[in-house]
């Protein structure tokens, strides 16, 4: 990588205010997906030490829990610019270790930080309440308070805006937060916290801890001090964490897996909705949480739909992220490109057909052919199972019913989409649809100032919006009495 700043780029973990190696010196390994060069290594760091940032962590608080909101307000904001400001790096590590075009690496940096800069006032307007009595002489008020030592731990899909949703509501809130990025992207992670260190993040109150997800998870897990988690990630680790985190009652955020279907109706704008596909499936290789799962397409404009969705997905240039003019990059490891061809293999075998691509690049290595299958049925793994990849799978309907039937067919509920011109459509849709989020003529969901969460198995809390800080105070209810 040709970094401006080459001090972003680390390859230690971050306890305490300091870059730390593994004690036993054992390190994991990080590839490029691009073309499975060796990037650079992390720690593997061992109980032992995990212990030992928690502890930090836990001393951290009990100073910047006694910072104004104020105070922590500036900090975050110097942490915002600093982010602004060398974006260009960050984007060049994030597109090296992820894989992702390096204008959408950009897109997503300007993404997260828009929640370092929404939280770093949500801070300021953590109101308590005085509470109109039903006593004479007594006076019931609450005050919210900081819950104390957080963790999140986030996926390799979205390596940098994960991190800055989770850690700005929490620093915000006067909570200490450490990071366990995912191991196959740590490196984003660590410049950005390197970045916080600079804007003036006291010591602990922000750490990164890389090694085993077994080790460090246990860790957390186990940690009377730690209260709270916050995960992104798949359903089945979700559900472990939440059962792992049973013993010590902590509070947890799970933003998980999702099924999202698109619905397009017989007088959508299909240009539009076209347009909105391509933005929505084929971002980041289809490699994200609410990307379009299941196209549901009115069987009276199906193939004006499909024949125009088609032509713009062979448009697609497949290559590295760093190239100019590359709009889908690799797909993240082998099992991911695997995993693609069982689906289509699936799918064609139960009476599915292709309208573009199908199959794995010219180009080798983990780049695969943007896809869109059609004559899908729920029978299909397609239309079951949480794709994360470049394949668009497209199935009919007659009415509307029907339309909103087969997009709550599944236990997921994270985002959904509805293209229509009628505003009772859209209503109706948009009212009966199971799903944390709903864009209506729209793709892009995901902002600071919005909550952004699922429901049924695709999590727990939101994260944005004003909701978002509330996961990481409590509400402490005070009675003042015998005040005649």
């Amino acid at each position: 990588m040709k970094l401006k700043d080459m001090n972003l780029f680390r390859q230690q973990a971050f306890i305490s205010g300091q870059w730390v190696d593994a004690s036993s010196k054992r390190t994991l390994t990080v590839n490029n997906p691009a073309d499975d060069t060796r990037i650079g290594t992390v720690p593997a760091l061992d109980a032992a030490q995990i212990k030992q940032a928690i502890q930090s962590a836990h001393e951290a608080f009990l100073l910047w829990r006694e910072y104004t909101p104020l105070e922590r307000g500036n900090i975050l904001r110097r942490w915002q610019a600093l982010i602004e400001e060398n974006s260009d790096d960050i984007a060049a590590i994030m597109t090296t270790e992820q894989g992702k075009p390096l204008t959408e690496a950009k897109g997503e940096i300007a993404g997260g930080n828009s929640y370092i800069g929404w939280f770093a006032e949500e801070g300021r307007r953590l109101y308590g309440e005085i509470i109109p009595s039903p006593w004479p002489g007594k006076q019931p008020l609450t005050m919210k308070q900081p819950i104390g030592v957080t963790a999140a731990i986030t996926p390799w899909n979205f390596p940098m805006s994960m991190i800055t949703r989770k850690a700005a509501p929490a620093l915000a809130a006067g909570c200490t937060m450490l990071i366990k990025p995912a191991s196959k992207t740590p490196f984003s992670a660590l410049a950005l916290v390197e970045l916080a260190s600079r804007a003036g993040v006291p010591a602990g109150v922000l750490s990164v801890i890389t090694g085993d997800s077994s080790v460090i998870g246990t860790e957390l897990c186990n940690s009377d001090i730690v209260r709270k988690i916050s995960f992104t990630g798949s359903t089945a680790v979700g559900k472990r964490l939440i059962a792992a985190c049973a013993g010590t009652v902590k509070k947890v955020s799970m933003e998980l897996g999702g099924n999202a279907p698109f619905i397009i109706c017989p007088d959508a704008d299909i240009d539009l909705a076209v347009d909105g596909t391509l933005k929505s499936k084929f971002r980041n290789a289809g490699q994200t949480c609410i990307c379009a799962n299941r196209i549901i397409v009115h069987e009276s404009i199906h193939d004006t739909y499909v024949a125009r969705l088609a032509e713009h997905v062979r448009e697609i240039k497949v290559g590295n992220g760093m190239d100019a003019g590359v709009t889908q990059g690799p797909l993240i490891d082998r099992k991911a490109k695997e995993s693609m061809e069982d689906f289509i293999a699936d799918a064609l075998s139960k009476g599915a057909c292709l309208a573009a691509g199908g199959k794995a690049s010219d180009l080798g290595g983990l780049y695969f052919e943007p896809t869109v299958l059609t004559g899908i049925t729920t029978q299909m793994r397609v239309f079951r199972e949480e794709i994360f990849g470049p394949i668009c799978p497209v199935i009919t309907y007659n009415e509307e019913k029907e339309a909103v039937a087969l997009a709550n067919d599944t236990e997921y509920g994270l985002a959904s989409y509805v293209f229509t011109k009628d505003i009772g459509s859209f209503y109706r849709i948009a009212s009966a649809l199971e799903y944390g989020l709903v864009g209506v003529n729209e793709v892009g969901l995901a902002t600071g100032e919005v909550p952004f969460g699922g429901v049924k198995e695709s999590g727990l809390g939101r994260e944005g919006g004003r909701q978002g800080i509330e996961d990481y105070v409590e509400t402490k209810y005070i009675l003042l009495g015998n005040l005649h």
